[in-house]
């Protein structure tokens, strides 16, 4: 009984400093269900392992979600796809294949607001996580004072550097502020950086022919517009509000 005490100390203490928490937690189950099958050595500790890198992956997928920075889990199983705006919910299946992201291809959700294209973006980038897929979420607003500090700081390199790393970048409430000249440039460079290579997921309440108003440049326009749109996928998700509707079954009630 001492030395198997011991022996437990001891797989304690190598899993602790190995960083193998499975094994720690869960070698003990492992090995009587494994006498109960009377398995031998080596199944045991394929299942040992079997469990470790489950438990890791888990933890990684985990760790994509936090740091992808979502301002809440809203997932793509959530939605009433039955309330979608119609071409929403004609392309919403194809979309979450996630086909896009390893053909670098953008995703432009414009309409207005209420009808599911944060819902819709954020499903799409949880799922990518869940696959292993590196995602950043951002409003324009937080990218852009992001941009700004980056450049003020003489960091803008370095930031550009991480955003090109990025599977699928989520840009939400595109339209929403509008730019001066330099936060124009900032911003139309910083996402010319991704076009062609990798995935950008924009939503936006405004249609294009009226992003000259966020932009002020009608050339800065068109290049942003036509670099965003390459190959893209644009989907209308002008429909009624989700939010409208709530509150119209909230009174009837």
């Amino acid at each position: 009984m001492k030395l198997q005490n011991e022996i437990k100390v001891q797989i304690t203490r190598f899993s602790k400093e190995l960083r193998l928490p499975a094994f720690r937690n869960e070698y003990e189950q492992i090995a009587q269900e494994s006498a109960k099958d009377n398995a031998d050595y080596e199944t045991f500790l394929l299942r040992l392992m079997e469990r470790e890198y489950d438990t890791r992956l888990e933890n990684r997928k985990k760790a994509q979600i936090r740091l992808a920075g979502f301002p809440a889990k809203l997932y793509l199983h959530d939605l009433k796809r039955d309330l979608l705006p119609v071409d929403a919910a004609g392309k919403l299946t194809m979309l979450e294949r996630l086909d896009f992201i390893a053909s670098g291809q953008n995703i432009i959700l414009a309409g207005n607001p209420g009808t599911g294209k944060t819902h819709i973006a954020i499903g799409l980038g949880l799922k990518a996580c869940l696959q292993g897929y590196r995602v950043y979420f951002t409003t324009v607003h937080g990218l852009l004072t992001q941009l700004r500090e980056s450049h003020a700081q003489r960091t803008l390199r370095q930031m550009e550097l991480r955003f090109e790393k990025y599977d699928l970048v989520i840009c939400d409430e595109f339209g929403y502020i509008s730019f001066d000249k330099e936060g124009a440039e900032l911003l139309f460079n910083h996402l010319s950086l991704r076009a062609g290579r990798k995935s950008t997921i924009v939503t936006t309440n405004l249609g294009f022919d009226r992003w000259n108003e966020i932009f002020g440049d009608p050339v800065l326009t068109a290049a942003l517009v036509d670099r965003l749109t390459h190959k893209a996928h644009l989907v209308n998700m002008n429909g009624e509000s989700y939010r409208l509707r709530e509150t119209k079954e909230m009174m009837k009630k």
